[in-house]
């Protein structure tokens, strides 16, 4: 479906460009894009587009082409989720489980950031590629 197609190469590029903001990002601007709510809201999108995207593929065959766009828009959406729980939460966590995966996928923030970035791009320029 286009629809989600659109969704996915926007999402992604939004939630690699967020990720990859990072100072700006831990600064505590107020400013919209950078603010806690845009950043989980962008997450949370971004990851059931991801979803959706697996469950409703774009071209033939029907999960190799959507794989990669689908698995960088729930791990960008779940890093940006994780980073705006982890800093309004005042909880520590025992790095087990969610928090051990959100850890790691901060400490690897700039690296996602890009590879959503550049699997946004080349989905957008080819659409019904066979391995992107």
């Amino acid at each position: 479906m286009v629809q989600v197609y659109l969704l996915s190469v926007v999402l992604n590029g939004l939630a690699g460009f967020l990720l990859l903001q990072g100072n700006a990002l831990e600064e505590g601007s107020k400013l919209a894009p950078f603010s806690g709510g845009f950043r989980l809201i962008v997450g949370i999108a971004a990851g059931v587009t991801g979803i959706l995207k697996l469950l409703i593929p774009m071209g033939r065959p029907p999960i190799l082409g959507d794989l990669l766009p689908a698995a960088a828009g729930i791990l960008a959406g779940f890093a940006l989720a994780y980073s705006s729980y982890a800093e309004r939460s005042s909880v520590v966590g025992d790095g087990k489980g969610i928090d051990g995966l959100g850890n790691a996928l901060l400490a690897l923030r700039k690296q996602l950031g890009i590879a959503s970035l550049v699997i946004a791009g080349l989905h957008f320029v080819f659409p019904r590629a066979l391995f992107i």
